[in-house]
Parts: C-alpha cells; structure tokens; sequence
C-alpha cells in the first residue's frame, strides 16, 4: 500500500467499458444475513449525493464533483434520464450507484461503489448485479457503459469484467490530491 500526500501529482490509469446485450443472469437474491432495501430518490439534493459520494469515494480520490457548482448539480440530479439508487441497511446507507441515460440508447453507470463498512460482506456483487439489470431496465438501453481507473478499488475492474462489461479503452491521467491517500494497487 502506497502513501501519496496531499499536492502530490499522480497518474493513473482510467478504463472505459460497455456491454452489448442485457446479461443472461437474474436478479440476485440478498447475500445471507444481509438485510437491505434498494430505494431510488426521487431529484435528490446536491447535499445528499454528495455524502454518498464522499462516503464511498473518500478513499478513492473521488473529488471532482466537488468542483461541480451545486445548482449544475442540482439540475443533473433531478433530470429524468438520471436515476439515483441507495442501497439502505441497518438504517444508514451501505452504498449507491447512478444511472445516466442521456446519450441515446446508452445507459452509464456513473457512479457505483459502497460504503468501507460494508465491502467483504458480499453487497458489491449484489448491487452491481442490480445496477446492470436496471439499467437495462430503462427504456431505450442498446448498450451499458461504465469507467473506472486504478484510484478506484482494487477490485473494481476486474468486477465490471466479470458481470459482462468489456472493456473498450485505457487512458493515463493526472491529477494533484488534495489530501493524503493510500493506493492498494499500482497506479499505472
């Protein structure tokens, strides 16, 4: 595990993914001993994303959209082609994802990830099996698309990968961190 400070420049590696054709999988059934309930807010406020996305991105460098000004925020949350799902445990929220479907025929999932508390109890692969299918769901859906970069997750390509998104091209970029970060893997 790597330690980068804060004003460091690094770079890393972003990988775009689709999929084609809705996967053959079902609807996955709650892990065992999980209790949770997938809720869609309805054209949330800035504030309530952005508590999932920290929440979730914290140790992941997810800070861009605090660069977003929070009525353009605003307004992308309550469009109609974009969808925001939590999934809820426990009475607090375990993770989220986002669904875009403003290009044509082309639903992207924008943000997908949970909460540190809840990694290794088996709620990823659920949630993500539940996105996928949601997405597909929407009307108008001929492909899904995703990206995720080497800041994110160890596991997080590997997982799109394995639920039927291929990926389609890498990019390096750079960024400077505004504040310290471990990485669990190579960035490049």
């Amino acid at each position: 595990m790597a330690l980068y400070r804060a004003g460091e420049r690094v770079e890393y590696r972003v990988t775009w993914l689709e999929m084609t054709e809705r996967p053959g999988f079902g609807w996955p059934p709650m892990p065992l001993g999980q209790e949770a309930a997938l809720l869609r807010a309805e054209a949330p406020p800035a504030w309530y994303f952005l508590a999932l996305y920290n929440a979730v991105g914290e140790d992941y460098a997810w800070t861009d959209r605090h660069d977003t000004p929070r009525e353009e925020l605003a307004a992308w949350l309550a469009d109609a082609d974009v969808a925001l799902y939590t999934l809820m445990g426990h009475g607090w929220p375990q993770g989220f994802f986002v669904l875009d479907s403003h290009e044509e025929g082309i639903c992207d999932l924008a943000y997908f990830g949970l909460v540190p508390q809840s990694i290794g109890k088996g709620l990823g692969s659920w949630l993500l099996q539940a996105a996928i299918l949601t997405g597909w769901d929407r009307p108008g859906t001929l492909k899904m698309t995703v990206n995720t970069c080497t800041l994110d997750h160890p596991r997080a390509l590997i997982r799109y990968q394995r639920f039927g998104f291929e990926p389609v091209r890498t990019e390096v970029h750079a960024r400077v961190l505004t504040r310290d970060q471990h990485f669990h893997q190579p960035l490049l």
